[in-house]
C-alpha cells in the first residue's frame, strides 16, 4: 500500500464570475425607453362618448377619439393641477377634465376654462404619435416615428382577423421578442426540425426590424413554411403556410410599466379560404397552436433573470439581435407629462 499523501485540491484564488456579453438595457433604466410602437388597447376601447386610461411606460395616457373618428393617445394628467383626465368626459369633441373642468382638443391645447379665463397657452397634453391596425390603438414613444408597422401580405379587405388578449408577462416585451431570434430554442423547446442548416446568413436585418423565412417540420407532423419577424422591440411578426392553409399572426406587446408586458395575439386567414364557419374553424386552431407556444415560453419568462451570457455560434441571429437592440433609440419625451 501507498504511504503517499493525498495530493490537497487545487485552491481557487479568484472568485468564479459569471461570464457576460454586452448587456442590453432594461425598459425605464436611466429613466429612458425604446422608441418604438406599443399597443395601448383594443380599438373598440377608443369611443367619442368616453375617455380611457391606461398605464403605458412610466405613467399613464388617455385614450379617445375626436369628431372624425380618430383615435388619439395623450398624456393623462390635467397640467392645472395634475388631475386624472381619465375619469373626466368627451364635451363638443374635447375631453374635459372632472375637476375644474378646463377643456383640451385632439391636438392636447386647452381650448377653454370653465371660470373663464383664457386658457393659458402652456397648458397642453403630450400628443404622442398614434395609429390603428390589427384592431389595436398604437401609441409611439417619442415625437416623429422613425418606422411603421407592416401590413399583411394581403389586403386588409380580403382578410378575417380574430384577436386574443393572453394577460400579462413580467418582462419587458424586447425579452418576449427575443425568442425569434433564438434559433435554439425555436428547435429545442418548440420542437420545430428546420430543414437544412439554421438561416443566420439570410436574416433580413435594418435599423427597425429583422426577418427571416425558414421551411420545416410542425410537432404534429405537418409541413410548414415560415416567415417570421420582429419590428420595432415590441411585434412579433408571421406569415405561414401550415399544411397547405396560409395564416397571418402578430403578437405586439404593450408596456404598461417597466418589466411588464400585455400579450394580443390577432391571427388572419383569407377570405376566400372557405366558409365563414370554416374559417372560424381554422383561426381558433391556429389561435390554439400559438397559445401552446407561448405557455412553453412562459416556463421561462415567469422565472427569467436575463443577461447575455456565454453565447455559442448556434447562437449568431440572437447575438446581432442583442446589437440591434443595443443600437435602438432611446427616449422619454412624455416624461413630465405623464408621471
Amino acid at each position: 500500500m501507498s504511504t503517499k499523501p493525498t495530493p490537497a485540491p487545487a485552491v481557487r484564488t479568484e472568485p468564479l464570475r459569471r461570464p457576460h456579453s454586452a448587456q442590453v438595457d432594461f425598459e425605464g433604466e436611466g429613466g429612458l425607453f425604446t422608441q418604438s410602437w406599443f399597443p395601448i388597447c383594443a380599438s373598440s376601447a377608443a369611443t367619442r362618448e368616453f375617455v380611457r386610461g391606461f398605464d403605458f411606460l412610466d405613467g399613464r395616457v388617455i385614450v379617445f377619439r375626436d369628431a372624425d373618428g380618430r383615435a388619439h393617445v395623450h398624456s393623462a394628467y390635467c397640467p392645472h393641477m395634475g388631475a386624472d383626465l381619465s375619469i373626466g368626459d368627451m364635451v363638443d369633441g374635447n375631453v374635459r377634465c372632472v375637476f375644474h373642468q378646463w377643456q383640451y382638443n385632439a391636438s392636447g391645447r386647452c381650448v377653454k376654462t370653465a371660470c373663464g379665463d383664457p386658457p393659458p397657452p402652456a397648458a397642453r397634453l403630450f400628443e404622442f404619435p398614434a395609429m390603428e391596425k390589427f384592431g389595436l390603438v398604437w401609441a409611439y414613444n417619442g415625437v416623429t416615428p422613425h418606422y411603421q408597422i407592416p401590413d399583411m401580405p394581403y389586403p386588409e379587405e380580403k382578410l378575417v382577423f380574430k384577436m386574443k388578449v393572453l394577460g400579462t408577462a413580467p418582462v419587458d416585451p424586447w425579452i418576449l421578442v427575443a425568442n425569434t431570434p433564438d434559433i435554439q430554442h425555436i428547435k429545442y423547446l418548440h420542437g420545430l426540425k428546420l430543414d437544412g442548416e439554421d438561416p443566420h446568413a439570410l436574416v433580413e436585418w435594418t435599423g427597425h426590424s429583422m426577418f427571416y423565412n425558414f421551411s420545416g417540420t410542425h410537432p404534429t407532423g405537418e409541413p410548414v413554411r415560415h416567415r417570421v419577424g420582429i419590428v420595432g422591440t415590441s411585434m412579433y411578426w408571421q406569415t405561414s403556410d401550415f399544411a397547405g392553409q396560409w395564416f397571418g399572426f402578430v403578437a405586439p406587446f404593450g408596456l404598461p410599466r417597466p418589466g411588464k408586458s400585455i400579450i394580443y395575439f390577432i391571427v388572419a386567414a383569407r377570405r376566400d379560404m372557405g366558409t365563414r364557419e370554416e374559417i372560424e374553424r381554422f383561426l381558433d386552431f391556429v389561435l390554439d397552436v400559438e397559445t401552446k407556444v407561448v405557455v412553453e415560453d412562459m416556463m421561462n419568462m415567469e422565472t427569467i433573470h436575463l443577461r447575455p451570457g456565454t453565447l455559442t455560434k448556434a447562437d449568431t441571429t440572437l447575438a446581432r439581435f442583442f446589437k440591434y437592440l443595443r443600437d435602438f433609440p432611446r427616449a422619454h419625451p412624455a416624461a413630465e407629462f405623464i408621471k
